[in-house]
């Protein structure tokens, strides 16, 4: 529960999980029907770039600075978010952490979830968005999240599941997770976040769901070295249930940009592919 995001908010991982993710969204909004929506990790909503944390680390410069200018036409859905909290600024100040892009991708008939487990994190998460009424937030562990609020109501929608993976069994915790939360909603579209550091422990993730049972799964990854160090972020990836139609190819063509944005274009490499078919 040490895990702050401010620190990396913007960076190369949230540029790759928060383009995804908002192309989800604008998949799901393209029918009239109405979504839930579920955050299991959720952090503060909104983060300030120029603010002490972020500019302690200054990962946003190599992460969401690097695709503003001239970017890549998937990327329409997650920018557009960014400019409208930066009217007038050619450089972003303010940064949507996924709550702020949940709520505004959704319409008003839509339902949101957020679950935080920091207790100051969950208060200013509630703060953020009291006056919304689509929106609840409970201060509570992620995984006991899936099985308090799934199914979900309305029983269409997706679920967002990003662990801090501040413990070594990170993986084997989202297995199971994944695994529970689908029982109870088999039909919704999970996006999943992890990091990439050495390839063993994403190779036995991988595993597990493949012989979970659970049908129709993607994963898509971007590196940005070889996966050798157990030491070091050297990229991530996303497992995604049920991935809305084509979104194979557009990720494979929107990571293969990104690899080469982020000057990765000889030591990375990008990857997507059906973990387990239809």
């Amino acid at each position: 529960m040490n895990y702050r995001h401010a620190y990396h908010a913007g960076n190369f991982a949230d540029v790759v999980k928060h383009a995804t993710l908002a192309l989800v969204l604008d998949h799901l909004r393209a029918k009239d029907k109405p979504i839930a929506v579920l955050d299991t990790h959720a952090g503060i909503g909104r983060y300030d770039l120029q603010a002490i944390e972020a500019e302690k680390t200054g990962e946003y410069r190599d992460g969401i600075l690097r695709v503003i200018d001239r970017p890549h036409p998937a990327l329409a859905p997650y920018l557009g978010v960014v400019a409208a909290m930066n009217p007038g600024r050619p450089a972003p100040r303010l940064y949507p952490g996924s709550p702020e892009l949940i709520v505004r991708l959704t319409r008003p008939a839509d339902r949101i979830h957020l679950a935080e487990l920091h207790p100051e994190d969950a208060a200013t998460l509630a703060t953020s968005y009291a006056h919304d009424p689509r929106v609840s937030v409970t201060n509570q562990d992620g995984y006991i999240a899936l099985k308090a609020l799934l199914p979900p109501e309305p029983r269409r929608g997706l679920v967002l599941i990003d662990p801090p993976f501040e413990v070594t069994d990170e993986f084997a915790r989202l297995a199971r997770g994944l695994r529970h939360a689908h029982r109870r909603f088999a039909t919704g579209i999970y996006v999943i976040w992890y990091p990439i550091k050495d390839r063993p422990p994403v190779a036995a993730f991988h595993q597990e769901v493949a012989e979970s049972g659970i049908r129709k799964v993607l994963t898509a990854e971007l590196l940005l070295r070889p996966d050798r160090d157990p030491e070091r972020l050297n990229g991530c990836g996303l497992l995604v249930v049920n991935p809305p139609w084509r979104l194979d190819a557009t990720l494979d063509d929107l990571f293969d940009w990104l690899r080469d944005r982020f000057g990765a274009a000889r030591t990375g490499r990008a990857a997507v592919r059906m973990l387990v078919p239809e």
